[in-house]
């Protein structure tokens, strides 16, 4: 597929999620994302605001994550969560699924949470992006996760937290774009470190990419290296 920079930019969300960020760093990564007009900028819900004041005017998206990284909350806390980035100013979600409950074998109060958290989410005009975490699930769950998020209307299911033991995979993406049903889109994250990296997994079906390295994926399509140093967590 041939891409051009402003294409690329629109796959991404960029994302700094690492534990020792700090708000000099929240800002670059928001200056940097409204530079190249990236999809959004996804960042801890504490880092909304600070996010929201830096690009006022901009109509750069912002995202944030929930119920991140482990999934082990309850939905009550998730949706606590999902209404304050919303009052912070965050234009999506990236809610972590109860993946260990699905593993569990507690399928139908996984799939009553992330509708719930959907229609919150649609309620308040945010995108919803559902976290499954494919490193922990075997085929037929990945399978499970994809059918849950579908039946809820999320509008991504999304591969990892980068928090995991593996980031995204080409063949889980794949899987699901030959498996789902409807429109649901894939977003795939973790790992994605170059442009081959980003090329195979939108080939593959990805229509967005988390990655702490956006600068860096642009540059290398440009030919142009920039070293950002503002990412991190994917």
């Amino acid at each position: 597929m041939t891409l051009t920079h402003a294409q690329l930019a629109a796959m991404l969300d960029s994302t700094n999620l690492r534990l020792d960020a700090t708000e000099a760093d929240i800002e670059q990564l928001c200056r940097e994302a409204a530079l190249h007009r990236c999809a959004c900028v996804m960042i801890y819900p504490a880092s909304v605001a600070l996010a929201a004041r830096i690009l006022a005017g901009t109509g750069m998206h912002i995202g944030t994550v929930i119920g991140f990284p482990s999934g082990r909350f309850s939905t009550e806390a998730k949706a606590a969560e999902i209404t304050a980035a919303h009052r912070a100013g965050a234009h999506e979600v990236d809610i972590v699924m109860n993946y260990p409950a699905l593993l569990a074998g507690h399928s139908a109060e996984v799939a009553a949470e992330v509708s719930a958290l959907t229609h919150l989410a649609h309620r308040q005009g945010q995108l919803i992006k559902v976290i499954v975490e494919t490193c922990f699930l075997d085929d037929a769950r990945r399978l499970e996760a994809l059918r849950i998020c579908e039946d809820a209307g999320a509008d991504f299911i999304k591969t990892s937290t980068g928090f995991g033991t593996a980031g995204a995979k080409v063949e889980h993406i794949a899987a699901w774009s030959k498996a789902r049903r409807g429109a649901i889109r894939l977003k795939a994250s973790g790992g994605i470190k170059t442009l081959a990296d980003a090329r195979a997994l939108i080939d593959a079906g990805a229509t967005r990419l988390g990655t702490s390295n956006a600068s860096t994926l642009l540059a290398e399509l440009s030919g142009a290296p920039v070293q950002s140093g503002a990412g991190g967590g994917y």
